[in-house]
């Protein structure tokens, strides 16, 4: 028996041994066991795309001969490495390759990418003149490895990189290719070995240039790309002074706006949203990133149904944005967000956002994480101004005040003096009960308007919400409590005054805790938590002062 067990678990590991996937990088030596026709020992190496994991090696062979080797990790998909002209996807020549995940079959080829439908991306044409036998794909260890020879005095400078969808593979007769999953396309210097301009999924980048680069509205764009649109009249506003973020737009035609935003690269996204009501739900939002080395980037629209990361969905909103008219690059340490949206007249409350560092979307979900920091403004794109902050800032402050006053402040009041001023029997019943209808009026008043406000800005604010519905039944069956209010000779009265009682003080305890929680939601700062933790300690204190009389009286 000892036998068969030692040959299963021989089997077993060299099983394992075989699907364990295998990194590669620039500081490993390349080893394939198929043999490659050129020598191998002085290749420059690149990561050409970290999202993807593409490491691109290549030398130059002889006076007119280039040799590539592309390795990526094998998602069972095809890869692709173009050369463009002009950083984008049409009027290219790509080699494309493939192997099932099993290795029963796979192939190579070049396509000819005459635009964007799949009967203009022709195979077998191209204008790159690829040398006979010089092509093979390999897998190995969970790894593609493309290789081959172009005959070129230099290669065009604008790469394209490109994976395809899972499991689907171009086949005979007609060998079609599928539109890609993701794509990424760099600038590379030859020579220097080394990453210039990228482009991501339609968007342009630049890396490169280590001196910041600032930029105001006093300053003229300037630009190492084209971009799609006029830029000689752009309108310019400072929307986030603490950021540097600046934006630039302009009406294009009649039902197309044109917009740059800048701001300076931190290694994080930027985004840019057009919301209905002020907030960041319910917007859609333009969202861009270039990782600090420029290697990968990308550009895409999202819409902000909620705050839970799956209700933040990428390739979904409001905007129409005009096809091949986003390009997102980095340009001496700073980010030029470009895109053109087809609209009469754009939404006028903009929120703007800043990712946390070195987190930025990747493939498959794209998911985006949350913001480091945010603003909000209402841009008036006819006068070229702006006004900061939140447009509901007066109804949030308006129900703080009203609640503060009602709730927190009266209803205590009333309290105090009906516990300890019974020997004034008219004025204290009377003070009591006017104090504290006054208290619940405006408490009721301060609480719709919370519901407004919430209803119009959609914040996630259920806790608090919660909170102020319970305090306004409280409120209510105190109310009720009073309409009811027996003799003082009937015999259920102690038993009233023990609900009355017990019912106010639980909606003071809440109440007081809704207060600060509320000031903590609304961002107010320091100042209104000591403000009314002073006029609370005053009223506590009276209060305190009060039952000690009492308490030596008995």
């Amino acid at each position: 028996m000892k036998a068969p067990l030692q040959l299963l678990l021989i089997t077993f590991l060299g099983t394992f041994l075989r699907a364990r996937t295998e990194t590669d990088s620039c500081t490993n030596n390349l080893s394939i066991k198929v043999p490659i026709p050129f020598d191998t020992t002085n290749l420059h190496c690149l990561s050409v795309w970290d999202a993807q994991g593409f490491i691109l090696r290549y030398v130059q062979t002889s006076a007119n001969i280039w040799s590539f080797i592309l390795s990526t990790p094998d998602t069972n998909s095809y890869v692709a490495m173009g050369f463009s002209a002009t950083g984008g996807m049409v009027g290219s020549s790509a080699i494309v390759g493939w192997v099932a995940s099993k290795g029963a079959n796979g192939g190579i080829k070049q396509y000819y990418l005459g635009g964007v439908t799949s009967n203009q991306v022709v195979p077998d044409k191209g204008n790159l003149q690829v040398i006979g036998n010089s092509t093979f794909i390999s897998l190995q260890s969970s790894r593609l490895y493309m290789v081959f020879q172009l005959e070129t005095t230099e290669p065009l400078s604008w790469l394209i990189l490109t994976t395809g969808s899972t499991g689907i593979f171009p086949a005979a007769p007609n060998y079609s290719l599928t539109k890609h999953l993701d794509k990424l396309s760099t600038r590379i210097d030859y020579l220097k070995a080394n990453l210039g301009s990228s482009q991501v999924n339609g968007s342009s980048s630049q890396g490169g240039g280590s001196s910041t680069q600032s930029d105001s509205c006093d300053s003229k764009l300037n630009l190492n790309v084209p971009l799609p649109f006029d830029t000689t009249k752009l309108n310019c506003l400072t929307v986030w002074n603490a950021q540097g973020y600046i934006l630039r737009y302009t009406q294009t035609a009649s039902n197309t706006w044109s917009f740059i935003l800048t701001a300076p690269n931190q290694n994080s996204y930027i985004a840019i949203g057009f919301s209905p009501n002020g907030g960041m739900v319910s917007s859609s939002a333009i969202v861009g990133w270039i990782s600090s080395n420029g290697a990968s980037g990308g550009m895409k629209q999202y819409y902000l149904a909620g705050y839970a990361p799956n209700q933040v969905v990428p390739n979904r909103g409001n905007l129409q944005v005009i096809s091949n008219s986003t390009l997102i690059t980095s340009q001496s340490s700073r980010l030029y967000m470009a895109f053109q949206l087809q609209t009469n007249y754009p939404l006028s409350r903009m929120v703007f956002a800043i990712g946390p560092n070195g987190v930025f979307p990747s493939a498959p979900s794209f998911g985006l994480m949350q913001h480091q920091d945010k603003a909000s403004i209402n841009v008036n794109y006819a006068t070229g101004s702006s006004a900061t902050g939140n447009p509901y800032m007066n109804l949030k402050r308006s129900h703080g005040v009203l609640n503060i006053l009602g709730w927190g402040i009266f209803i205590i009041m009333g309290a105090i003096v009906a516990r300890h001023f019974k020997d004034w029997d008219s004025f204290w019943f009377n003070f009591h009960v006017s104090v504290q209808s006054l208290g619940f009026v405006l408490g009721v008043i301060g609480v719709i308007s919370g519901l407004i406000l919430n209803n119009q800005i959609h914040v996630d604010v259920n806790l608090h919400k919660a909170l102020g519905i319970i305090i306004l039944i409280l409120g209510c069956l105190q109310i009720m409590a009073l309409l009811a209010r027996p003799k003082k000779e009937s015999k259920v009265r102690k038993h009233w005054n023990l609900y009355h009682r017990t019912t106010g003080r639980i909606l003071i305890i809440v109440a007081i805790a809704n207060i600060f929680y509320g000031i903590h939601l609304g961002r107010e700062g320091s100042e209104w938590m000591i403000a009314y933790g002073i006029v609370l300690a005053l009223l506590l204190s009276i209060a305190f002062i009060f039952e000690t009389g009492l308490w030596s009286r008995d």
